[in-house]
């Protein structure tokens, strides 16, 4: 295993018939790989390691060159990137490095790899993973920055990117995201984000809002019937829908 990669599932890679999906998940903070099944469960280790600092696409692809030694096998990739995403360029990039702004992510993964890539949002692959089908479903993760995905009827309005909207006197990131959290503390940081879950609901009347990311856990904010905690570890698990009607 490369050095430096944490493993936070401990489960051997078996044999599996049907296409085999290497789920990437790039964050602010981490970079996360693992090995999907035909039926989107996990059969190898969830693998870790701080996303590199600065973030360029040259040290990032390293990073993921060296995670992908500890996956025996695969077939292809799908991937989780944080910001808008068009036809399979990294369209954004906030808490990234600016070099990422129209970079060609999925044909340089296929060309570096050999294997065929489908990418999108970071919060719509963890969205994909917990989203019921039914009405209006918003999520959001609360990390380095603030990722969103909005669903109606279980399709994916795209390139919404919530967190970078107008709210207050600067967005929903700069109070929500890390910088936020370090700024206000944890008890003002969840009244903010009470604040912000009315405000979502009057903007988009949703009728789920699932909320996860990995300040999450600092969360006061109580779950109920319509508003769902998720774990981390779905950002990885919704990987097969960027495969769905595709041969």
């Amino acid at each position: 295993m490369a050095q430096g990669v944490k493993s936070t599932v401990r489960r051997r890679t078996i044999l599996a018939e049907g296409p085999i999906t290497l789920a990437i998940d790039i964050g602010g903070s981490g970079l996360k790989m693992q090995a999907l099944s035909p039926e989107g469960k996990p059969i190898s280790d969830r693998l870790r390691v701080p996303t590199p600092n600065p973030a360029t696409t040259t040290a990032i692809l390293s990073a993921l060159d060296e995670l992908k030694v500890s996956v025996p096998r695969f077939d292809r990739v799908s991937v989780g990137f944080p910001g808008v995403i068009k036809q399979g360029k990294t369209f954004t990039a906030a808490n990234l490095d600016p070099g990422w702004i129209g970079f060609p992510l999925a044909r340089t993964l296929e060309r570096r790899w050999g294997k065929p890539v489908q990418m999108t949002n970071d919060c719509a692959v963890g969205g994909y993973a917990v989203i019921q089908g039914h009405g209006v479903e918003l999520v959001i993760t609360l990390g380095t920055g603030m990722g969103s995905a909005l669903f109606t009827e279980g399709l994916l309005c795209p390139g919404l990117e919530l967190g970078h909207h107008p709210w207050r006197k600067k967005t929903y990131e700069d109070y929500l995201g890390k910088r936020g959290l370090r700024m206000f503390g944890v008890k003002r940081w969840n009244k903010l984000v009470k604040r912000a879950v009315a405000q979502t609901a009057a903007t988009f009347n949703w009728d789920t809002l699932y909320i996860g990311g990995g300040n999450a856990t600092k969360l006061t904010l109580k779950p109920s019937r319509d508003i769902k905690i998720i774990s981390n570890e779905e950002g990885l698990l919704g990987a097969m829908a960027l495969w769905r009607d595709r041969v």
